[in-house]
């Protein structure tokens, strides 16, 4: 991978032929699968009211993890990424983005990402251009865009605590590049995962110290200096500029879990 500004996708990339099984996308390799939902399901007329009620909105709840749990369950071992939607193409985090995808999938792991632009796109397109597996888990928004096109696997949801389940699930660790909201609430349902026992160790790493290094200080010098949270909580959060590092983070933890297992 070089420094050099990213290549204009051509059209071919920017819109790879995909198959849809229900909200399941299949882009390249992946495309072959043969199962579809609207195979087995005919078009019924009528009220739909019903699908508004909660009663029946939990069989759509449950769908989701019928669809998520189906499509996953042959991934191999993952890393979750996750950024801002916004980052733009030509801005350095991008090709931070790139970089980071291509080196998980040089030490073997698959790269997962919520599947929208921006630094998103950037670890998809990276991992996807290095021969890794590319997988992106979308939601439903209102001014969402879309699954980007380095999409390998996708698998869009309506519920966001279902996507979340899936992000832990399916992953080793996270890797936080800089974000906004979306990337600080999955950065601390993680956390709080890890520190309640939910989860078996995973290790958080928060890439660009210019940009977390002041959250990192508020955790330090505050919620634990204050004994909000104990000194094996503040060693969840790895800081790092350095790709190697954190690969080297990802996998030291991958092996520890393996040896419990």
């Amino acid at each position: 991978m070089t420094s050099q500004e990213p290549a204009e996708l051509s059209e071919d990339e920017e819109h790879p032929r995909e198959k849809q099984r229900g909200p399941v996308v299949l882009r390249r390799g992946r495309r072959a699968e043969p199962t579809t939902t609207d195979q087995r399901l005919l078009d019924s007329r009528g009220p739909t009211d019903w699908v508004h009620t909660d009663p029946w909105r939990v069989l759509r709840i449950q769908a989701e993890f019928v669809e998520g749990f189906g499509a996953l369950a042959e991934v191999p071992r993952a890393v979750t990424v996750f950024g801002s939607a916004r980052t733009q193409r030509d801005h350095p985090e991008y090709e931070l983005g790139r970089k980071i995808g291509a080196a998980l999938a040089h030490a073997g792991f698959a790269a997962i990402t919520g599947g929208g632009p921006g630094s998103m796109e950037a670890v998809n397109r990276g991992c996807s251009e290095a021969g890794g597996l590319s997988i992106g888990l979308g939601i439903e928004l209102p001014f969402e865009q879309g699954l980007n096109p380095w999409v390998d696997l996708g698998v869009n949801f309506r519920y966001f605590f279902t996507r979340k389940t899936m992000f832990i699930k399916y992953a080793q660790a996270f890797i936080c590049l800089p974000g906004g909201f979306g990337t600080l609430d999955e950065l601390f349902e993680a956390l709080t995962l890890v520190q309640t026992k939910k989860v078996t160790k995973f290790p958080v790493v928060l890439f660009g110290r210019s940009y977390w290094g002041g959250l990192h200080s508020w955790v330090r010098d505050f919620v634990y200096a204050q004994g909000k949270i104990g000194e094996k909580d503040l060693a969840l959060l790895h800081l790092t500029d350095d790709i190697d590092d954190a690969i080297r983070v990802v996998e030291e933890a991958y092996q520890a879990w393996t040896e419990t297992h």
